[in-house]
């Protein structure tokens, strides 16, 4: 069990990332490469990045360990959607931070002499980590990036619904089956013993993720930023086929415009998310909204578009 302590300053600095954490889906992602019990959910993206993966990319695998402890340097970044800024964190890591999360490791597996050279904080093995990472992120998750945004922005429409339905306590609530709130404590299930975390006025980042799918995580070191890593309703998950049905109902473009209107967004992000103009972006925007799948809002300057209940559940 993990119980997460807030205090009413925590609970009015509780947010939830803007978007997939690439660092997160990474790590996660390398997990789901090495469990079996993954397949039922990710089995044809396992069978194709298994039988493919880069050499390079291959080192990942040793460092993110599907059971026990991972390093928590992997994941620096507090729901960030930037994928350089995420590694450069990585590669910015102090050297003590490596050494102990290296340590930790060691301490349930064998470590090969590259990953006792990148405890030392050695300069051209962290360049061959930062290309490690690049080389897995282009190969594993590009190819589906479009879709675990989708997913993640699907799930952040809930949340914005069940904020202004029930507040935060009622969002957090309502995050995962293996989380209860009982005022003033998140519990979470866990598979690793009782721990004790007090926010202590931080906050919270709840980071939706596309591959993290059984229960939500949070790191071992509370020396970073708090981060609750909770997996996305599995409900709103587009599978090929679904998205295929989508874009057959809808068209492909303006099927890309409620994906990505569901986790809103104002008329130029949208046109900068599909590669369109603004004034074709609006006319999307406009069919979907008249269709009564999207809904919009004057918000000073700009316009925010989010997707309505049907349109929510037709993503579904």
């Amino acid at each position: 069990m993990l119980r997460v302590h807030f205090t009413a300053e925590d609970l009015a600095r509780v947010r939830v990332a803007p978007g997939p954490d690439p660092m997160w889906e990474i790590l996660l992602s390398l997990h789901v490469l090495r469990q079996r019990s993954a397949t039922s959910v990710f089995g044809t993206w396992r069978a194709n990045v298994r039988t493919t993966l880069p050499d390079d990319a291959r080192w990942l695998m040793q460092l993110a360990p599907p059971v026990g402890y991972s390093p928590d340097f992997l994941t620096p970044t507090a729901g960030s959607c930037a994928l350089d800024a995420g590694i450069d964190a990585v590669l910015s890591t102090p050297v003590e931070s490596l050494r102990a999360d290296l340590a930790q490791l060691g301490n349930q597996q064998r470590l090969d002499p590259r990953t006792h050279r990148l405890a030392g904080g050695d300069v051209a093995t962290l360049d061959s980590l930062g290309e490690a990472l690049r080389a897995y992120h282009r190969h594993a998750l590009g190819p589906i990036w479009d879709e675990v945004r989708a997913g993640v922005d699907a799930d952040r429409a809930v949340r914005a619904r069940s904020f202004l339905d029930g507040g935060c306590e009622g969002m957090l609530s309502a995050l995962h089956p293996t989380i209860a709130w009982s005022p003033p404590t998140l519990r979470i299930e866990s598979r690793f013993p009782q721990r004790d975390v007090h926010l202590h006025g931080q906050g919270l980042v709840l980071v939706p993720s596309y591959f993290c799918w059984e229960r939500p995580i949070m790191l071992r070191d509370q020396r970073h930023p708090p981060v609750l890593v909770y997996p996305i309703a599995r409900d709103l998950h587009m599978a090929t086929t679904g998205k295929r049905s989508l874009e057959a109902l809808l068209g492909r473009t303006r099927a890309a415009a409620l994906e990505v209107i569901a986790g809103g967004c104002t008329t130029t992000e949208l046109a900068r998310r599909l590669g369109i103009s603004a004034a074709s972006a609006s006319a999307h925007a406009s069919v979907l909204r008249d269709a009564g799948l999207a809904v919009a809002q004057r918000h000073r300057n700009s316009v925010l578009h989010t997707a309505s209940a049907l349109g929510v559940e037709l993503l579904a």
